[in-house]
């Protein structure tokens, strides 16, 4: 286990996307993160954000509060300023911040329910957790050891997640929808290729996962893909993805402060 990897409570050695921020995904995930996420985030005075190597994803969230902490256990992803510890044991004040963001975290974070604690205690009443995670157990292959994830999800196990830690959720849907068909494929035969393997090809000690490769054509059509997304996100949830997104609040003693939030049914 590297030392990153003791921070986190896994044997990560770091996003990919510090090396390879423009790949497709996270440019896609940019985007739909904002259309889903960003009618909650409000103006906070505090936000953090909690794995902010995986910077080309968040950029969305800056000046949208007066103070915005980027903690992630990895220096590498770190801008001046940027806090280095553990999403397991928050270097923060019980109720120091009105948002926090955890995209594609809570997956590495092993205890998941001590995360989601230490979540849920930084957040002050009302405030705002915003959660992205990967999608469904059947699509696990090599690529989730080497990237060091502990679970996939479906919409009701991250809701019931953010449920037993004490917050409410206040909308749960899938994303990565327009993608869905190529990706179910393409993790399918991977895993046809895998059949029979006990356990994934070591990495180098602190080694990042690789990203699949994609040809410009390939990745035009992906990104042409997750517009659908986009569009469809603006008004509805969808009911399947390859990843899980989700809004959840802290019990606030007086709710009418966030009366105007948006809220679905989950």
């Amino acid at each position: 286990m590297t030392e990153l990897g003791m921070l986190l409570g896994t044997r990560a050695g770091g996003s990919p996307s510090i090396a390879q921020g423009d790949y497709w995904w996270y440019r896609a995930r940019t985007r739909i993160l904002e259309t889903v996420m960003k009618p909650y985030v409000g103006t906070p005075r505090r936000l953090l954000d909690v794995g902010s190597a995986d910077g080309p994803s968040v950029t969305w969230l800056e000046g949208t509060a007066e103070h915005h902490v980027s903690l992630d256990v990895d220096p590498r992803g770190l801008a001046a300023g940027g806090v280095c510890g553990s999403a397991t044991g928050l270097p923060f004040a019980d109720g120091s911040f009105d948002v926090v963001a955890a995209f594609d975290v809570i997956e590495h974070c092993e205890p998941e329910a001590t995360a989601l604690a230490e979540i849920t205690r930084v957040l002050a009443p009302g405030g705002r957790f915003l959660m992205s995670v990967p999608a469904y157990d059947w699509a696990w292959t090599s690529h989730d050891d080497h990237n060091h994830h502990h679970r996939r999800y479906t919409r009701r196990r991250a809701v019931d997640a953010v449920k037993a830690a004490g917050l409410t959720p206040v909308r749960a849907t899938y994303g990565f929808t327009g993608t869905f068909p190529m990706f179910a494929a393409q993790r399918l035969v991977t895993r046809f290729k895998e059949r029979g393997t006990t356990r994934a090809q070591e990495l180098p000690s602190g080694g990042v996962a690789p990203l699949p490769e994609v040809s410009p054509t390939v990745e035009k059509v992906l990104l042409g893909a997750t517009r659908i997304d986009e569009r469809l996100l603006r008004r509805i949830d969808l009911a399947f993805g390859s990843s899980v997104l989700l809004v959840a609040v802290k019990s606030d003693p007086d709710p009418r402060l966030h009366s105007d939030m948006p809220r679905r049914a989950t």
